[in-house]
């Protein structure tokens, strides 16, 4: 049973391990798609609007939360810690405000579809119509 058990889990794990995460918007933000490189400077903080010139609000997953990780990695090329402290490099000469950490992706969805300049990144899973693709990673 116990064989049973660890397997399912394994199993599970992979299974999210591989999950789609999507990089979401406002469904009433103009960009009807990002680029990886945009995304990549907007949450590492050298892209500070929205392709339109719009501002942006960021909204980050938990930090230990393992999408956080497979995000960073993906979207930018660095891990979770190397943009965590990227961005205490930001706030401390005052050139901009980390992300805001919510608690899931319901969390996020729920901040970017209340927030026409906000952006965020959920598993493709949780995409409803409150919010609009802009990339799949």
């Amino acid at each position: 049973m116990r064989s049973v058990i660890a397997g399912l889990t394994l199993a599970l794990a992979a299974v999210s391990a591989n999950a789609d995460i999507v990089v979401i918007v406002n469904p009433k933000n103009p960009a009807a798609a990002l680029s990886a490189d945009q995304v990549s400077a907007i949450y590492l903080g050298t892209a500070t609007t929205f392709p339109d010139g719009s501002g942006v609000a960021l909204a980050d997953q938990p930090e230990a939360a393992g999408i956080r990780g497979d995000f960073y990695q993906k979207a930018t090329g660095r891990s979770a810690a190397q943009v965590k402290a990227t961005w205490a490099r930001i706030t401390f000469t005052g050139k901009g405000t980390p992300p805001k950490e919510l608690k899931s992706d319901a969390d996020v969805k729920a901040f970017v579809a209340g927030d026409a300049k906000a952006i965020g990144y959920i598993d493709s899973s949780a995409v409803d119509g409150s919010v609009k693709v802009a990339l799949k990673l």
